[in-house]
């Protein structure tokens, strides 16, 4: 599905070194590492946004990517509804989605009238609406009171749970989230960052044990 073999300081790039690393279709993975490393980098060079890394990256021909931003850069001049149809969907397809992430009485607000969790819930609608083949969500919990990150979470499991072959990279500052959405992890650290734990997520997998494994790979 994807390959990065990303060399960042050969292409002369100040954050990433050397990252090779394989997604396969199923695979959720969680993106945890210190603040200000690289991890919205390096979505961004998945997503194609870096040109400087965009040769590194392979993506299987046709596969269609969605990406969640921090922010939720929905246009604030049109509705939600509208939102949705700029990227393609139709009539159907927008209510659709709009069931799916609970905002279907919501369509027809402006992006100022939507709380901040409506806002992302409604952007995240917005990235599922090409089908992706592959998901990338950047912090998508940040700033939400506990409560509404609970709700978010639960409901991009149950997106994910609709969809199985959907991949998924979720950058994170808590793997605590790695608990509900991921079967895999990275770490990225160093300078240039590289991955520097990278390991499947067993059932028996407990977040104290993964916690006190990461804090390892800080010192």
């Amino acid at each position: 599905m994807l390959e990065l073999r990303i060399d960042g300081v050969a292409a002369g790039h100040p954050v990433l070194g050397l990252i090779d690393v394989k997604v396969r279709a199923g695979e959720r993975i969680c993106l945890l590492g210190p603040s200000g490393v690289g991890k919205t980098t390096l979505l961004n060079a998945i997503a194609g946004l870096d040109p400087r890394l965009a040769p590194m990256v392979r993506l299987q021909p046709g596969l269609r990517v969605g990406y969640l931003f921090q922010e939720h850069r929905l246009l604030p001049w049109y509705t939600v509804r509208q939102n949705l149809k700029l990227v393609g969907a139709t009539a159907g397809d927008i209510d659709q989605l709009l069931a799916d992430v609970g905002l279907s009485d919501a369509g027809d607000r402006l992006p100022d009238q939507l709380s901040l969790g409506m806002a992302r819930r409604a952007a995240l609608a917005r990235s599922l609406a090409i089908r992706p083949d592959l998901l990338l969500l950047d912090e998508p919990f940040a700033s939400l009171d506990s409560d509404r990150a609970a709700e978010l979470r639960e409901l991009i499991v149950r997106l994910l749970d609709g969809r199985p072959q959907m991949a998924l990279i979720c950058v994170t500052h808590d793997p605590h989230d790695a608990d509900q959405l991921a079967n895999r992890l990275w770490y990225l650290g160093g300078q240039p960052a590289t991955l520097r734990w990278d390991r499947p997520l067993m059932a028996g997998d407990s977040t104290s044990q993964i916690s006190e494994q990461l804090r390892s790979l800080q010192v």
